[in-house]
């Protein structure tokens, strides 16, 4: 009886993910704005309200990494070493998805890059969850920093600004080299240089605060 919780958990794991890849070969095959949420109702094999309880939006079938996106960066603020300042275990994320190709940042191979370039929908949606990155993000540095702040600091939600400025400008480049034909090994070659010059200047312009 114990383990009932267990398997049930595991067996809505599975039928999410299995929505979720069928979505996304209909999307690459045929768009995302023609593709119909019936359709992948019926190539999952499974009831259409199946299909829009795990996955209320659209979009979300296609940025099913959402949640993880748009926490990441607060998360890499809260769960950080105990030695470690927020823009060093910032600094020390973006390196580490960068090397670990990491999708929630924008690794996500040639196709799937040009089927959410091709959808305004999409498109949009990416815009709202950066939005929402920043949001999550200020909220974890306005929580980190001392009611004794000084004078003259930085205000949380500025130095958000300014970390998800560069975070959206990361993701940004990622998408252009992926549509632009380069590999995965490329682009992060390219990018570390890109990413480390980020990291100092903003260091330079918040450390202080």
């Amino acid at each position: 009886m114990g383990t009932e919780p267990g398997l049930r958990e595991s067996k809505k794991q599975e039928t999410r993910q299995l929505i979720s890849d069928c979505a996304t070969k209909l999307f690459i095959e045929q768009g995302f704005e023609r593709t119909t949420i019936a359709e992948i109702a019926a190539a999952a094999r499974v009831a259409k309200k199946t299909v829009t309880n795990y996955f209320p939006r659209k979009e979300d079938l296609a940025l099913d990494h959402h949640e993880a996106f748009t926490q990441g960066l607060a998360l890499a603020v809260t769960d950080r070493r105990p030695d470690e300042t927020p823009l060093a275990a910032l600094s020390r994320a973006r390196r580490t998805a960068l090397l670990d190709h990491d999708p929630v940042i924008g690794f996500t191979g040639l196709t799937f890059a040009r089927m959410v370039a091709d959808s305004p929908t999409l498109t949009a949606r990416l815009r709202e969850l950066h939005d929402q990155r920043e949001e999550a993000l200020a909220t974890a540095l306005a929580i980190d920093t001392p009611a004794t702040a000084p004078a003259g600091a930085i205000a949380p939600r500025a130095a958000a600004a300014l970390i998800a400025g560069a975070d959206r400008l990361l993701f940004r480049r990622i998408q252009e080299l992926t549509l632009a034909g380069h590999t995965n090994d490329e682009i992060t070659a390219t990018l570390l240089p890109e990413s480390d010059h980020t990291s100092a200047l903003l260091t330079a312009a918040l450390a202080d605060h």
